[in-house]
């Protein structure tokens, strides 16, 4: 989850051991293509990430978004690295993954550190910490930007914050670029303050005005992430695979799945 990380001057040297991360770094050796279901079957997911794959659909979303092993990726707020175990070896071979993380996620760069054959061609890690850092690399050079399960933390801090990151993506794009958003869907037209506060939830239409506001044109909107069983009016971490809750809601909690997402595929124009 996205916390606000205040004054960035006393981790300027967490940020340059972080910015300074790369191939040579992770000690990477010449990497070999593969596609994104092998990279989805991979050794090295463990076998609780993999379960998650009948919720996440990771191979659907990305085919989705559009997805090529030649392009120039930005994933935003990694968290614990989830969908990088499968975006860093499909475009370690031929792409460019970079990674704008926390200059606190010091998990995620131990993770990244510690298995070189999965991470070592990650392009880079950059320091991405809304609002106060959302620089996300020179205008026009990326191909695509993704964030999965973030946006409501950034519209949590402030509305502005939000509105700061879609300025970011859209600026690094390249025109043509996508922006990938997964994200816990709230019922149609609900106060997204509100819901992103209460419930870590956004309506599908806010999201869409928000970025439509910030330039970007919907290109097409999926239902692969959906989830019928939830009500979309529960915190989405009493859901699994959190199950925050009491006790005794676990079983009930456990049938209905995880939550209710909208995945949506934005063009720059």
């Amino acid at each position: 989850m996205f916390h606000r990380t205040g004054k960035l001057s006393a981790l300027f040297p967490v940020l340059l051991l972080i910015i300074s991360a790369s191939p040579a770094a992770f000690g990477a050796t010449d990497a070999t293509q593969v596609s994104l279901q092998e990279a989805a079957n991979g050794s090295w997911r463990s076998d609780a990430n993999k379960a998650r794959d009948v919720y996440r659909h990771p191979v659907e979303t990305l085919q989705f978004f559009g997805i090529r092993p030649d392009m120039t990726v930005i994933e935003l707020s990694p968290g614990g690295g989830w969908y990088t175990e499968i975006l860093a070896p499909y475009l370690a071979a031929r792409g460019h993954l970079i990674e704008a993380a926390s200059p606190k996620a010091e998990k995620f760069t131990a993770k990244l550190k510690g298995n070189p054959a999965v991470f070592g061609h990650i392009t880079r890690v950059i320091p991405f910490a809304p609002p106060e850092q959302v620089n996300l690399g020179p205008s026009r050079s990326a191909d695509m930007v993704l964030t999965f399960r973030n946006t409501h933390d950034w519209l949590i801090d402030s509305p502005d914050t939000l509105d700061a990151v879609f300025k970011a993506a859209f600026d690094v794009l390249k025109p043509g670029g996508i922006l990938g958003i997964e994200e816990h869907r709230a019922r149609p037209f609900e106060d997204a303050h509100v819901t992103a506060g209460a419930l870590h939830r956004i309506s599908e239409d806010y999201m869409i005005s928000q970025a439509v506001k910030a330039g970007f044109r919907l290109a097409d909107a999926s239902e692969i992430n959906a989830n019928r069983n939830d009500p979309e009016d529960i915190n989405v971490h009493r859901l699994p695979p959190d199950l925050a809750g009491p006790e005794s809601e676990h079983a009930q909690m456990k049938a209905i799945g995880e939550s209710d997402r909208m995945t949506l595929r934005f063009v720059k124009p």
